[in-house]
């Protein structure tokens, strides 16, 4: 029997490890390394292995990083870079996802010689299998958050920041949104049976399905064909909280990569729906997924500064708008857990004098009676209660409208969900309505 890891398998840790690398050591963005790496591995079970490896790790980074602190004696440097990345994809394969040592251990010390690390493959296979006898060091999950957002979240937070902490290094349950106009939801949870996956379907929410595991797009029967997408709980609420009548001119602000379009569209084909997006690349993606949905005669699609409207506008007030304003995405650390190696403290403030303008920009599109939705994914009160606080103070024709208890806590004029509730990200929402 041959014991030797296979050289695919070995390919797939080394493609976890530079991108690991990119990620942690290089500024670089995790979705765009991922994107990269897995089209040159041709099974797609590597690939899936590739993507939670590499989540894994950055959600357990503060306790992987307080191994290998512990464990070795002399300090990594940066030119052990590649090495700690290294060590990392192994412990993320004997912790997190609890791997068999001959594929966690085997493979990740030849992914080091194939590297061309070889004189470190030792010290490397000392410390996976030490990780196998011994329970990693604890560590507390606040310590992968840079100090000033701890700052923040003690701050805004102070009875929910363990909470808070604790959820973004806990993997996400998968959501779907069923497209209603395919299939209806009992029937596409038969098939998800079918294919030997199990879902709920949660109270109140009229297209949605919640997998508790990992699932990868290509085991979805019936993606291609437009019957499902992949879409966050507190995302699907988006379309709730708009609530736009039939047949209105509906504008979608900054609408890539277009689930909650698609998501309005799927509901009401009837809405007149404008589609802006400031980059022309993720605009393309708006297309694709109304394509892919079969709804793309039903949105035009602008690619536009929101916050310029005479750059683009045709000077018809729209019936509602949705403003899902570019935000710290602090909501969403467990889905995009890179965001706190790359995320500033000056990035809020550009941020929200961004979001200022595009609401102001926004107001000024909608018709008298009509309704905003200011929505982010993320839980910083300077981007959300005190955002809305602001902009309320400066446009005496708005007025908030509650939204109730579905859409979380009451966050000033708006409601707040926390990561982690109900199994959704965290996610704010403001519902605005212009008078008469």
């Amino acid at each position: 029997m041959n014991d030797q890891p296979s050289r695919a398998g070995v390919n797939a840790r080394i493609a976890a490890v530079r991108t690991l690398d990119a990620v942690l050591h290089r500024g670089r963005s995790l979705k765009a390394e991922l994107a990269a790496a897995l089209p040159g591995l041709e099974d797609p079970r590597d690939r899936a292995l590739v993507e939670a490896i590499c989540f894994a790790a950055l959600r357990q980074r503060a306790r992987y990083d307080a191994a290998l602190k512990a464990w070795i004696a002399k300090p990594l440097t940066k030119r052990d870079n590649e090495l700690r990345a290294l060590l990392m994809v192994g412990f993320a394969q004997i912790d997190a996802l609890g791997l068999p040592a001959h594929a966690a251990v085997d493979a990740t010390v030849e992914a080091a010689r194939s590297l061309g690390r070889a004189h470190q493959a030792g010290m490397a296979n000392a410390l996976l299998r030490r990780a196998l006898r011994e329970s990693l060091p604890p560590a507390d999950a606040a310590d992968a958050w840079p100090p000033w957002l701890r700052m923040r979240l003690h701050a805004d937070w102070p009875q929910d920041y363990r909470a808070i902490v604790d959820a973004g290094a806990t993997p996400a349950p998968t959501w779907l949104r069923v497209n209603a106009r395919r299939v209806a939801r009992d029937v596409y949870a038969g098939k998800l049976r079918e294919a030997g996956i199990e879902s709920i379907a949660p109270e109140n929410f009229g297209e949605a399905l919640r997998i508790e595991d990992s699932v990868a797009v290509a085991a979805l029967p019936g993606f291609d064909a437009g019957e499902v997408s992949i879409q966050d709980g507190a995302a699907q609420r988006v379309a709730d909280a708009l609530s736009a009548a039939p047949g209105s001119r509906v504008l979608d602000a900054c609408a890539a990569p277009g689930g909650k379009a698609a998501h309005l569209l799927e509901r009401d084909p009837s809405l007149r729906l404008t589609a802006v997006d400031s980059d022309p690349k993720r605009l393309r993606k708006v297309a694709e997924t109304l394509a892919r949905l079969g709804l793309d005669a039903g949105a035009e699609l602008r690619a536009a500064d929101a916050a310029d409207p005479p750059g683009w506008w045709d000077g018809a007030a729209f019936d509602a708008i949705l403003l899902d304003a570019p935000c710290s995405a602090t909501g969403i650390v467990r889905r995009q857990p890179d965001i706190l190696l790359h995320r500033r403290e000056r990035d809020i403030v550009a941020l929200t004098a961004l979001q200022a303008r595009l609401l102001d920009a926004a107001w000024a599109m909608l018709r008298p009676g009509g309704v905003l939705l200011y929505a982010t994914c993320s839980i910083l009160k300077a981007e959300n209660e005190a955002q809305i606080a602001d902009f309320l103070a400066r446009a005496p024709d708005a007025s908030a409208e509650d939204l109730g208890d579905r859409f979380g806590r009451i966050a000033g004029a708006g409601r707040q969900r926390l990561p982690g509730e109900e199994g959704m990200d965290g996610f704010f929402y403001a519902r605005l309505r212009k008078k008469a």
